[in-house]
């Protein structure tokens, strides 16, 4: 495919970053060089997790420096608007937005407004189906013909190597006819069965379990699987079983362009000529349990310990403690110092997620050992050198507030 895709023509290039809903894109990860596609990965081990657990106290000099690497960061990477947020529960917290929420008529980015989250969207997938798991409606290791006709290698692959990422199956996104179709017409309405599509025409990348490899196709199957199994449309279960249960009032699961207010404009040059354009109104359901949702800064804060710990905000399990360790195994990939688990990642001792679709990026970690969370909302996913601005956020940041702990995740060009 030619360019008019910077970022979104990645063709057989095998997406290695977790978090990123991605897209077909040009070029590799930036720090770690990304398999071709069906070629063998040896998974590195992951870099050792550094034994401190210091989070420095939030001084006025520590949230000074803060603040000073948002606007280098924002001033290097041509991002807009950024919203951060660091809590912890004995040295203090800091929350600030920066910048604009809409270039066009000026108005200024604040902590309140609503994002798309992205691919943070396949924490809520999974814990969808954890709970499944937990009322022994589904197995971990049942193989997804199970539940869904039609897959290749279905009768093989298991739900566990679904949401770990471990299937072998093509990434729909990275499919340059999809890639017409969403930019043709961003607005259109994708049904799952129309991305599996997508994907089951390309073959196999790799045996089940054989490799790592991220791959969006592996929540839309995972989606399916809840909706089958409870009987509820996914947004439903999800508003049901997680949202309401976690407190997270503004966090939801849309099933159209419907966007609350006020948000964020979203700019990405993820589009058919390649030119920046607004995004706020694209339909995200080509992203469907991959990636739809919609949230706030303070309701991420929520989330990142609640899917961390498996316990709610009232102290209450949200899955069992077995099921949560489970989640929380996360086996190397090939980006060093990165494990990936059950829809969740760990990088440096920090779990969580990242997100990115057209507009829009976001990364929600917690670090338990400190009990101190991080969530960065923006809304732009161009690249700044082949590298995530989420990433660059999420890296400088965690050099002041946790030395010991650097989120140094390597990063790929955005739209995923």
């Amino acid at each position: 495919m030619t360019r008019p895709c910077v970022h979104l023509c990645r063709g057989a290039v095998v997406a290695t970053a977790v978090g990123a809903l991605v897209l077909p894109a040009l070029g590799g990860t930036a720090g770690a060089a990304a398999p071709a596609a069906g070629a063998t990965v040896v998974a590195a081990a992951p870099s050792p997790t550094p034994s401190g657990d210091e989070v420095r106290d939030l001084t006025p000099q520590v949230k000074q420096r803060i603040d000073q690497a948002v606007r280098r960061i924002m001033k290097q990477a041509n991002v807009p608007g950024v919203s951060v947020g660091v809590w912890t529960p004995d040295k203090g917290e800091h929350v600030k937005s920066f910048g604009l929420a809409d270039k066009e008529t000026g108005r200024k980015m604040t902590p309140d407004l609503f994002m798309r989250i992205g691919s943070e969207t396949k924490t809520f997938t999974v814990t969808a189906v954890l709970e499944l798991a937990d009322e022994d409606k589904v197995g971990l290791d049942d193989t997804i013909d199970k539940y869904v006709e039609g897959v290749p290698n279905g009768d093989r692959i298991t739900l566990r190597q679904l949401a770990g990422m471990r299937s072998g199956l093509f990434n729909y996104s990275q499919d340059e006819d999809f890639f017409k179709a969403l930019t043709s017409d961003p607005q259109r309405p994708f049904a799952p069965q129309q991305l599996l599509d997508y994907s089951f025409k390309h073959p196999v990348l790799f045996q089940p379990g054989a490799e790592f490899n991220y791959s969006n196709t592996n929540l839309i199957l995972l989606g399916m699987v809840v909706e089958k199994i409870s009987g509820q449309t996914l947004a439903d279960y999800i508003q049901e079983h997680i949202l309401d249960p976690a407190g997270l009032d503004d966090t939801s699961f849309p099933t159209g362009n419907e966007f609350p207010q006020p948000h964020a404009q979203g700019y990405s040059n993820q589009t058919a000529t390649g030119e920046v354009e607004d995004t706020a109104d694209w339909n995200p359901s080509w992203g469907w349990a991959a990636g739809a949702m919609i949230s706030t800064l303070e309701d991420m804060r929520v989330w990142a310990r609640t899917v961390a710990t498996g316990r709610l905000p009232d102290g209450e399990r949200l899955i069992s403690p077995a099921t949560q360790k489970e989640r929380l195994t996360t086996p190397p990939t090939p980006i060093p110092g990165a494990g990936y688990g059950l829809g969740i990642f760990d990088v440096q001792g920090w779990i969580g997620h990242n997100g990115s679709l057209p507009g829009y990026e976001s990364l929600t970690i917690h670090l338990p050992s400190a009990q101190a969370t991080l969530v960065v909302l923006l809304n732009t996913d161009i690249s700044y050198k082949n590298e995530e601005p989420s990433t660059l956020f999420g890296d400088a940041l965690t050099q002041i507030i946790s030395p010991d702990h650097v989120f140094n995740l390597p990063s790929q060009p955005a739209a995923r």
